[in-house]
């Protein structure tokens, strides 16, 4: 029975001690092991698995701390009755009807599924040159910084603090590091009652869009521009006013004023980067205020400005609170935290505390406080500092691989940012050019998901957060060699 049960498999990053813990203690739940029969000795089960006998024992061991086992003299190892007490039992089938065979085409309201989205694969560090936008290189996360505030936000009194239901307030500490620490850099000054922390900066464009946006409602946003943005805004309203972009940004087209709500990426345009200067920055905000529509702000890249002092946020010029202003962690730190903030109005600020409270409260305090205790060490500046010198030295290394290598496609010049936006020939299929570099051990991602009105299959992004300025010309020049394989015919 035993050899049926478990199966341990040595090249699991899991100990064998702990892979047999959790199949024994799987198999007690699942009703798998009788209450009054002994399990096998310690000395039997080692035998019949093949591993030492002092695994099954601090297995066994620890299975009677957590409760699942009982010991007794001369007899063995038991299941603990107590431990099924108050499970329900598993339920009797009733009729015959098969819940695959539902109408889920009508009983669905939205099909989120259907809708085109950034994909990348999650195998994608095995590749040599994965030139994909968003990813971190692991080289340079901070680990020890990073442990140590981990460690720290699980003391006694630490624990004390955030352990506690919070009901929908965020990490005092980390709203007072966003207010004294983070907003600051970008020329933003808030009061704490107007900052809220989200689950990402997709969770703050989320709840913006659900408090601002409905049927009748117009939304504008620039076109090319972040895909996600549109899928969310078109989750609340049919109306969205594309808005071109050019050399500068986002383009103050004359119907722009008939938007309640605008949806723009001024430090660097996405997926562009092209940064908006600070006199359309102005107008801008100028047309928000005589034409009575919000703006939101995405301000995701920030921090990465390579040739110049950082154009102020817009955020910063705005004297009629008419900007909500997203920021993230995720370009800095790592995607996986998922913590993002926004800042606008208190009276905006208040609904979408509510709002968020219904969705999930608050994001989990003990992640605040290890995130609140970085920014206060000087942990995440000294990152900022690091990520600045290393991308300032890949982004000189593409661009001059790009103009080596790709002489014929253009690369607008940017300001910074992590990533260079590619236009190929005419004829280019971004699609077949993406997988004959995949069978390269080439990662690229395709540009025409940007773009909502009609398909662009010459653009394509290249990121360089994930790779090594030592292997950015080398990629560069093969993936250079496979763009007329991926020309069309036409």
């Amino acid at each position: 029975m035993s050899q049926l049960l478990f199966h341990l498999d040595p090249n699991l990053p899991e100990s064998l001690q702990r892979q047999l813990r959790e199949q024994i203690a799987q198999a007690i739940l699942d009703g798998h092991l009788p209450l009054n029969e002994a399990l096998p000795s310690s000395r039997k089960l080692a035998k019949e698995l093949g591993v030492a006998r002092n695994t099954v024992m601090l297995a066994y061991e620890q299975l009677l701390d957590d409760g699942y086992l009982i010991a007794r003299k001369r007899s063995g190892y038991f299941v603990n009755p107590e431990i099924l007490e108050g499970r329900a039992e598993k339920p009797v089938r009733l009729n015959d009807i098969d819940a695959e065979h539902l109408p889920w085409e009508e009983l669905l309201t939205m099909h989120p599924s259907r809708q085109q989205t950034i994909s990348k694969p999650s195998d994608w560090h095995r590749y040599d040159y994965p030139f994909l936008y968003g990813q971190i290189d692991p080289d340079l996360f901070p680990t020890q910084h990073w442990r140590e505030c981990s460690r720290d936000s699980m003391s006694v009194p630490a624990i004390r603090s955030w352990a506690v239901d919070h009901l929908n307030d965020d990490d005092p500490l980390l709203i007072e590091q966003i207010h004294m620490r983070l907003l600051p850099r970008r020329g933003v000054w808030a009061s704490p009652e107007e900052i809220l922390v989200t689950v990402g900066a997709q969770r703050a464009l989320w709840i913006s869009c659900m408090l601002l946006l409905k049927h009748g409602r117009r939304f504008g946003m620039e076109n090319p521009g972040y895909v996600d943005m549109h899928n969310i805004a078109r989750t609340f309203t049919d109306d969205i006013r594309l808005l071109p972009v050019d050399e500068d940004g986002m383009r103050l087209e004359p119907d722009l004023g008939d938007c309640q709500l605008v949806y723009v990426t001024p430090s660097h345009q996405s997926p562009t980067t092209v940064t908006m200067p600070l006199e359309r920055r102005r107008r801008l905000l100028d047309l928000a205020e005589t034409d009575n529509f919000l703006i939101i702000e995405d301000d995701y890249e920030s921090e990465t400005n390579y040739l110049d002092n950082p154009t102020p946020a817009l955020k910063s010029l705005d004297r009629h609170n008419r900007v909500i202003y997203v920021g993230s962690l995720s370009k800095t730190l790592a995607p996986g935290l998922r913590l993002g903030y926004m800042v606008g109005p208190p009276a905006l600020i208040r609904e979408a505390r509510a709002l968020r409270r219904l969705m999930l409260r608050h994001p989990p305090t003990n992640n605040q406080r290890a995130v609140a205790l970085f920014l206060a060490r000087g942990y995440h500046d000294a990152l900022l500092r690091q990520i600045h010198q290393v991308f300032h030295n890949r982004w000189q290394c593409m661009g001059e691989a790009l103009t080596r290598q790709m002489p014929h496609s253009s690369a607008p010049s940017t300001y910074g940012g992590s990533c260079f936006w590619v236009r190929g020939p005419d004829g280019l299929d971004c699609h077949a050019l993406r997988r004959l570099a995949a069978e390269q051990s080439i990662l690229i991602e395709c540009g025409d998901i940007h773009f909502f009105d009609q398909p662009r299959t010459e653009f394509f992004r290249l990121g360089f957060s994930a790779i090594s300025d030592t292997r950015i010309e080398s990629g560069i020049e093969r993936l250079a060699a496979l763009i007329p394989q991926a020309l069309s015919s036409d």
